[in-house]
């Protein structure tokens, strides 16, 4: 089949669409992607990007369209125009970039902002191929917890967006199960929804794994390892207060590996509450070399605030987490607690309770290296059992199948 993903985000950006993308072409598919210009997480640009924009217009065999956008930069105001100025520009310069191509199905990834559904929608209607869309945030409930918007008329006219887009697609894929119910809201009793959550890319079941030279730790350090956004969300607030708590244990050390809009104020805080001891922080890094740092931790941190929306959520690194065979911490609520705690890969503890992860970290560092290490493999297998990265994109493909040809019966209900 020719698929057209529609993203906007992408290589040279850390995505998982970005794995799926090159698994699809593995697998004999064409594939061409419509998505904006790479400035995420810092705000601008890719420098690599700019210096030679033409070693990015094919990423593993796929076929990559860009449009002009306005980098996310700082502040609410340039993240707002950064989300318009690609759905506009996508909306506008798509269809004439991809005149020629015809695609017999439509991904669009949306892990935020949900506007990515604008050129998604308009491209099912110019190229009369159905639409998938891959919900991995919840708008406009993602805004409101984070207090990005606090207007009920914005609210709900975002929400009356978001009803647009879902109502116009062909299938909806939900990130986790609580999703469901929630999208129906929008999209209608009528609409397919299915339940297809996040898997671990390849490279993190690697056997060959290299060292990070970036971490030099002495042999009686616990270390814990936050990976990934640095973001409002993930609440570092808590994190660093649990942090505080343990300074006494100079054994325990917390290392950051990640960027984000938050980022100078952890840098900011971290100095502030003289914890330059205890908390590192060691930027941003490809997903490549992710296994790399994941090897020299004790224990992988995910969190999310204490918000309903949050509890609905199931955190895209946690598969990555569990399938690097190492205890999870996990400081959240609902569904992604559930998944840790069912699989006995970890301890999880309520969103934004400091204390009750200060204790976890203790219990984690008391217990003996066996014990630790039964933890990680209960991850590997709970990865094997519901995350697998070829059954699901197997099933995803299936789904795309039946779409396109219809007379090719698969059930959408297979993973509900």
């Amino acid at each position: 089949m020719h698929l057209l993903v529609v993203t906007q985000y992408f290589w040279p950006e850390n995505f998982r669409i970005n794995d799926f993308v090159a698994e699809m072409v593995q697998r004999g598919h064409q594939v061409t992607v419509l998505t904006g210009l790479p400035n995420y997480p810092d705000g601008e640009i890719f420098s690599e990007y700019s210096n030679d924009c033409a070693q990015f217009s094919n990423f593993q065999g796929a076929e990559i369209f860009r449009v002009p956008m306005m980098p996310r930069g700082k502040g609410g105001l340039r993240l707002v125009l950064n989300y318009l100025s690609f759905a506009i520009s996508a909306s506008l310069l798509g269809p004439w970039k991809l005149r020629k191509l015809k695609f017999d199905v439509i991904l669009a990834y949306e892990p935020s902002p949900i506007t990515v559904g604008l050129p998604a929608v308009l491209m099912r209607k110019i190229k009369k191929a159905p639409l998938v869309f891959w919900v991995l945030d919840l708008w406009p409930e993602t805004l409101q917890a984070i207090g990005v918007v606090k207007s009920n008329f914005i609210l709900r006219a975002v929400g009356q967006l978001v009803s647009f887009i879902y109502r116009r697609c062909d299938l909806i894929l939900a990130q986790s199960k609580s999703f469901i119910s929630q999208i129906q809201t929008y999209a209608g009793n009528d609409s397919k929804i299915v339940y297809f959550p996040n898997w671990a890319e390849s490279v993190f079941t690697s056997q060959v794994i290299e060292p990070a030279t970036e971490i030099t730790s002495l042999a009686d350090d616990f270390i814990i390892m936050f990976a990934g956004n640095i973001g409002d969300a993930q609440d570092f607030p808590s994190i660093l207060s649990a942090a505080e708590n343990l300074k006494a244990h100079s054994q325990v050390k917390w290392l950051i590996v990640g960027d984000g809009r938050m980022a100078q104020w952890v840098a900011d805080e971290i100095k502030r509450r003289d914890l330059q001891g205890c908390v590192v922080m060691l930027g941003r890094h490809p997903v490549e070399r992710m296994p790399s740092f994941y090897m020299h931790a004790d224990a992988l941190l995910v969190s999310l605030k204490d918000e309903p929306i949050f509890s609905m959520t199931i955190p895209g690194k946690l598969q990555s987490y569990l399938a690097a065979g190492i205890p999870v911490l996990a400081m959240l609520n609902g569904e992604g607690a559930a998944v840790v705690k069912n699989a006995n890969a970890g301890f999880s503890c309520a969103a934004g309770d400091a204390s009750a992860l200060s204790d976890a970290v203790l219990k984690l560092v008391n217990m003996s290296s066996d014990e630790r290490d039964v933890m990680g493999r209960n991850g590997l297998y709970v990865t094997l059992r519901e995350f697998d990265r070829n059954t699901l994109i197997t099933q995803l493909e299936f789904w795309m199948t039946n779409l396109t040809y219809p007379s090719v019966k698969t059930s959408l209900r297979e993973f509900s």
